[in-house]
């Protein structure tokens, strides 16, 4: 059974981070890494990745001071109240802010060539897996046992 009030992220993955919270994408699994890597359950997953630095710089929150409200034990609810409270975003600036982000994906060449040995690995005919979202969900499903 998922705990995810204290998620053990060796036995399943964060939810997607095109799950929203507040119109927030990302900040369920952010929430998630958050809260297995307090438990010491994080994996292979990292708090405050790339993916996680778009959200604070963007919201303008510190990724220690976040950590440390998620460590008080708030809820998604509680945590998304706080983050609005914090950002001080308008919900078209969070909803402008989302659909970037869910859209995002490698800006050139390199990346590119990046991303491509990536789903080369882990999904070798996959030509739908655009987004960095897209890449996530991907290995997220491979990584426990899912086929490409």
């Amino acid at each position: 059974m998922i705990t995810y009030s204290a998620p053990d992220l060796t036995q399943h993955p964060p939810r997607s981070g095109r799950v929203t919270l507040g119109g927030f994408v990302h900040l369920p699994r952010l929430l998630d890494k958050a809260r297995a890597h307090l438990a010491g359950k994080a994996g292979e997953y990292d708090y405050n990745c790339g993916m996680d630095k778009n959200f604070f710089n963007f919201t303008g929150i510190d990724h220690k001071e976040f950590l440390a409200e998620v460590k008080k034990g708030r809820t998604d609810s509680q945590m998304n109240s706080w983050v609005k409270k914090k950002a001080k975003k308008c919900p078209s600036e969070i909803r402008a802010w989302s659909e970037w982000l869910s859209q995002r994906g490698p800006g050139g060449t390199d990346g590119h060539a990046w991303m491509s040995g990536v789903i080369k690995k882990i999904g070798e005919d996959r030509e739908d897996v655009t987004t960095f979202f897209d890449l996530l969900d991907l290995d997220d499903y491979v990584c426990f046992g899912g086929k490409g």
